[in-house]
């Protein structure tokens, strides 16, 4: 049978599963160069503006699970670089030991009940990928502990608006592992690969891999997907983050992933009157693990701005700093010095 024929047969299925599912949409990729060189990169779509800043966080912050009294709390032992939005969570960010957190809409994530007086603490969900950094050095560290699950990932809706939060977590580290965290019918589900190098939106993780590894039969020179779809996005960033350089040079490294999840994103405005929920992308990030340099582009801007973590205070004696980015301010290359001190934002909780 002719890959053409095969996509005839099998067209229509592979439509009908992704148009299932309607997300708020985002694309993350880890790209395994020569030389352990290691780069993250994601998009942030979602249907309605969702203002970031850039942060600068030092070790020994006292953090809190901020879901009452029955929450956990910690100590920071990693600084870190993250993106916020709303300045009520971090969906993005980059530890000191080059572990990258990004959180990721997952439409059919379901949580465990949480008992405000109950045996197991919480953590606001806005909160999980700040955990990660902040207590983390590597992916099987944070496997290994999530894996526990000594606390339960609390949800809620949005403030002032009537999305339920669900999302997915995915950790990468400076070695190019990686791990993507799904909580499924209430039951935590951890995929942990150095393979697991693409994740979009729903279905759930095992059935994105069960559908790229249909298009793995189809030259990839010849046809991929092409819509907004999540399914349609995985396969696409799936074949181009292996049909890249492979090099250890770090400026062609980090272009050749921003130019990956440029491909992957959906176009500014671009919405459909029956899927409400593909959404425009909002802003990326890449993140270079092995030199510890942290790029942010907001699509309202022109220029890409980056953080050298190599240069930043993150001794506990060091100060909370943020960029501020939410009202369109223009900043392009290094922008270290820009960073402002600032009173650390609280997530938000119950």
């Amino acid at each position: 049978m002719t890959w053409l024929k095969k996509i005839t047969l099998h067209s229509g299925f592979i439509a009908l599963l992704a148009s299932a599912f309607y997300a708020d949409a985002c694309t993350r990729v880890v790209y395994q160069g020569s030389e352990q060189m290691v780069v993250t990169g994601r998009t942030m779509d979602f249907s309605i503006d969702i203002p970031a800043n850039l942060w600068v966080f030092p070790r020994g912050m006292q953090r809190h699970g901020e879901v009452g009294e029955n929450s956990i709390s910690w100590t920071s032992r990693y600084g870190s670089v993250v993106a916020s939005s709303w300045d009520i969570a971090s969906p993005d960010g980059m530890n000191e030991q080059g572990l990258v957190a990004n959180m990721l809409w997952l439409v059919t994530s379901q949580y465990p009940e949480f008992e405000k007086n109950g045996d197991q603490p919480g953590l606001t969900i806005a909160a999980w990928a700040q955990y990660a950094l902040d207590n983390f050095a590597t992916v099987k560290e944070a496997v290994d502990a999530f894996a526990k699950e000594e606390f339960v990932v609390v949800t809620d809706f949005i403030p002032g608006t009537d999305k339920f939060t669900t999302v997915h977590l995915s950790l990468s580290d400076a070695t190019g592992d990686s791990a993507i965290l799904e909580y499924i019918d209430g039951r935590l589900v951890i995929h942990h690969d150095r393979a697991y190098q693409v994740m979009t939106n729903d279905p759930v993780f095992e059935e994105q891999l069960a559908i790229n590894n249909y298009w793995r039969d189809i030259p990839g020179t010849t046809f991929l997907p092409g819509t907004n779809r999540a399914a349609d996005r995985f396969v696409r960033a799936s074949y181009y983050i292996q049909a890249i350089p492979q090099t250890n040079n770090p400026q062609l490294a980090v272009a050749s992933v921003f130019s990956v999840i440029r491909n992957v994103s959906v176009p500014y405005g671009i919405s459909t009157p029956d899927q409400p929920h593909i959404s425009n992308t909002r802003w990326r990030a890449v993140a270079d693990q092995t030199n510890r340099v942290y790029y942010f582009e907001n699509v309202l801007t022109p220029n890409v701005v980056w953080v050298d973590l190599n240069k930043l205070d993150f001794s506990a004696s060091g100060v909370v700093k943020k960029l501020s980015l939410d009202q369109g301010q223009v900043y392009a290359g290094e922008a270290n010095a820009f960073f402002q001190p600032a009173k650390p934002f609280q997530f938000q909780g119950l």
